[in-house]
């Protein structure tokens, strides 16, 4: 078989080695892989009428150019946050322009799902194996619902996907987060200061409410629970006058937001229509030098928390994920998505990421009163509570 693989949406560590397992175990059954890059850019760019020039949308993979890959973070293959289905017209590549029927305005949608299945087809490409989050995956449930043989891996560092209870990059996300909170403690506890940590997490808290659970954070404002912004003054400034060297700190997450607001978010949507979140954490800290006369620490954590290479953790499920994901090949099983469900490597159907939104379990985990990780319970919890 030819089998092609594909990454899209933001970059994790282990990614690479999930493609080099997938690599190295297909070749040695005998098969061959390419890679498509840009994520789905790769096969939307790609014209069959100029298979030449279209080469910088793919690559051979064999076992020397992976061979080092899994020591690295990011992918080799690049990403990009393409979606076909929804691609406005003035982004469509110049040689499919004049084939979209109609007059289109720059900014209309239109979908060139069908190029893309001609161009797996001119590739030769006997199954996809698209390696994402809910956006990238919910579009390869769509080319696996045209006919095209699909088997999906998910990765996110927020943990947000729908049918799983893990994703690659989630677990050295959290590495990330604990150790860099620890670490600002020299700098807010020497100027004896509120500390704001803003994490990533757009609909999902799970980030931020592990990070302050692991790293025992004075306070945690989650996606999924509005706050009050006098009643978390009021708590910090408790937090900091019982702690002996005369600091607190609160985690927040990039999707909180105060009762009656909404969530910060900025620029033009994406081609999955989401805008950039980020900068809560600035205006909680300046919300809480306003109620509280103190001075603040913010650190916006951002892209450290999915850099660099993979922990332990994210080095086995990757690992394994690319392995489930051959053996469903091998076995003609086609339309999964590999997943890790009651702590065991198993399946779900391809659309799982659009049958649900996955998202704390306030009632089991969280404090609303006091904006605090509360853990009710771990028996017969899954590893990461939820």
């Amino acid at each position: 078989m030819r089998i092609a693989v594909l990454t899209g949406g933001g970059d994790v560590p282990g990614l690479n080695p999930a493609i080099k397992a997938l690599t190295h175990r297909a070749i040695d059954a005998g098969h061959e892989v390419i890679g498509l890059r840009r994520g789905w850019a790769g096969p939307l760019n790609y014209n069959p009428d100029d298979p030449e020039g279209s080469q910088k949308w793919m690559m051979h993979l064999d076992k020397i150019n992976t061979r080092r890959i899994d020591r690295e973070g990011g992918t080799t293959l690049h990403t990009s946050r393409t979606n076909p289905s929804k691609m406005p017209f003035k982004y469509a590549p110049d040689f499919l322009k004049e084939s979209v029927e109609g007059n289109h305005e720059p900014d209309e949608l239109v979908d060139l799902t069908e190029h893309v299945l001609a161009s797996l087809e001119a590739l030769e490409i006997d199954v996809l194996v698209p390696i994402g989050g809910e956006d990238t995956l919910g579009y390869g449930a769509r080319v696996h619902r045209e006919g095209f043989p699909v088997v999906s891996i998910p990765k996110t560092m927020d943990n947000d996907v729908f049918g799983t209870d893990y994703c690659i990059g989630f677990s050295t996300a959290i590495t990330r987060s604990v150790t860099f909170i620890h670490q600002l403690r020299t700098s807010i506890g020497s100027h004896e200061r509120l500390g704001v940590v803003e994490l990533f997490g757009r609909h999902s808290g799970e980030t931020a409410l592990i990070s302050s659970y692991l790293a025992g954070a004075d306070r945690a404002l989650i996606c999924e629970v509005p706050f009050d912004p006098e009643r978390l003054a009021h708590f910090l400034e408790e937090d900091k006058q019982h702690n002996p060297s005369n600091y607190a700190i609160v985690v927040v997450s990039e999707g909180a937001k105060p009762v009656g607001g909404d969530i910060t978010a900025w620029g033009k949507p994406d081609a999955y229509g989401h805008r950039k979140l980020g900068g809560v954490g600035m205006q909680v800290s300046d919300m809480l030098k306003d109620l509280t006369g103190e001075n603040t620490i913010y650190q916006q954590l951002g892209y450290l928390m999915r850099s660099g290479s993979p922990d332990s953790l994210d080095l086995m499920v990757a690992v394994n994920y690319a392995n489930m994901a051959m053996d469903l090949i091998e076995e003609g099983i086609f339309g999964r998505m590999v997943a890790l469900r009651d702590g065991q490597y198993s399946s779900v159907v391809a659309d799982a990421p659009l049958l649900g939104v996955k998202r704390v379990d306030v009632e089991q985990l969280y404090d609303v009163e006091t904006y605090r990780p509360k853990i009710r319970h771990v028996h017969r919890k899954p590893m990461f509570l939820y």
